[in-house]
This record gives C-alpha cells, sequence and structure tokens, in this order.
C-alpha cells in the first residue's frame, strides 16, 4: 500500500507522514455504485483516494438529490472532514461513481496530524477551499444555467473523472444528480445529438465535442 499512497501523495506529504498513512490507514477497493456514506451516519474514517472517483449528493426531505462534486484520486471530502471534526452526523451521501481505491484513515488521527505536520494542514485546508468552490460552482449552475448547460457541463465533468468520453450511465441517473426528470434529460439528449454534441448508444452516451 505504501508505493501506492506514495505514489498519489508523496508531493504533499512528507515521509513521516507517509509511513504513518500506511500503518494507521485502511485500504479498500470500492465497487461502482458503492454507497460509502450514508446521511444520518456517523463518520469514522476519513477517505483519501488512491484511484477512481466518488459523487457526493445531497438530498431532501422527499428523497430527492443533487449532485454538489466528484472527488478524484488524490482528494479527500470536506464535509467528511467537518463532520469528523464536529463530531456530526452526515448530511451527504457519497457513492461510488467508478471502481475506487481509498486509503481509510481513522478519524483521531486527523487533529493529531494537523498539530504535528504542516503538510497535512495545508492538505485540509485546501481540501476545503477546493469543495467551497466546486459547491458554489454547483449553486451557479443552478442559478444562472439553463438545463441544456448544466446538462452539458454534467456530461463533460464525467469525461473528466472518467477519463474517457464515453459515459456508462442512464438517463434517469442523470435526472437524478441534476434534481429533473428523465423525460427533461431524455429531451435534451436527443437534441444535444442532432447539434452532433453527443451520440446515444443503448448503453452508453459518448461525448464527441469535449
Amino acid at each position: 500500500m505504501i508505493k501506492e499512497i506514495k505514489n498519489k501523495y508523496g508531493h504533499l506529504f512528507e515521509d513521516e507522514l507517509l509511513e504513518e498513512i500506511n500503518q494507521v490507514g485502511t485500504f479498500k477497493e470500492i465497487p461502482e455504485g458503492f454507497e460509502l456514506i450514508k446521511p444520518g451516519s456517523y463518520i469514522k474514517f476519513m477517505p483519501l483516494i488512491i484511484s477512481g472517483a466518488i459523487k457526493v449528493l445531497r438530498g431532501d426531505n422527499d428523497g430527492d438529490e443533487l449532485l454538489l462534486y466528484f472527488l478524484e484520486q488524490g482528494d479527500t471530502c470536506a464535509m467528511t472532514l467537518s463532520c469528523c471534526l464536529g463530531h456530526h452526523k452526515s448530511e451527504i451521501k457519497a457513492i461510488a461513481e467508478t471502481d475506487t481505491k481509498l486509503v481509510m484513515i481513522p478519524i483521531e488521527k486527523m487533529e493529531e496530524w494537523t498539530t504535528k505536520y504542516k503538510s497535512w494542514r495545508g492538505f485540509v485546508f485546501s481540501s476545503y477551499h477546493k469543495r467551497l468552490v466546486e459547491t458554489i460552482e454547483t449553486i451557479d449552475s443552478i442559478a444562472f444555467l439553463n438545463m441544456d448547460d448544466r446538462l452539458l457541463k454534467h456530461l463533460k465533468d464525467k469525461t473528466k473523472i472518467s477519463h474517457t468520453n464515453i459515459i456508462n450511465t442512464t438517463h434517469q441517473q442523470i435526472a437524478y444528480d441534476l434534481h429533473t426528470s428523465r423525460v427533461v434529460i431524455s429531451r435534451l439528449l436527443k437534441k444535444l445529438e442532432k447539434k452532433g454534441v453527443v451520440k446515444l448508444n443503448r448503453n452508453n452516451i459518448e461525448v464527441l465535442e469535449m
């Protein structure tokens, strides 16, 4: 595990911290679609992503959900950090967007490392900032973009995190992520296909305009 940790985080953390991560961390391989964090649960570990991608969603009392942001290799989740440090129940859902490898860090190490390692403290603050910017971008897209633009941005975001222009998803899943109906998404995808932006296949969507 230490080799993969150094490969993804060696440029951020000093050797002593990397060794501690290797000693206390638990390596996990998570299949696509697996729910890592459920709303209302207490979080006992903080994930460091080695490979793959995780999507973070916020739900309401009616069961509807909105995609907030994606996490990729080298990332961690600011909301997870907040819940860990404040000992609060989770207000988000985290699902593996692709097959994902990660290292789970016990929460008791977070505060210790914040004091002990300057690199860890900088990583935590940087993670908060990055997630805040991405959340603001999500709010901006809802407030200022029409659904056509939101859909296209979403598709391009998914190609970025999966490193391929072939997206294995359903119209219904996109509708869940964007908090709209499947009928609306299907209509807009047909519109994008006529414009030559995407190609709709039986089991996937190919993004032609990157």
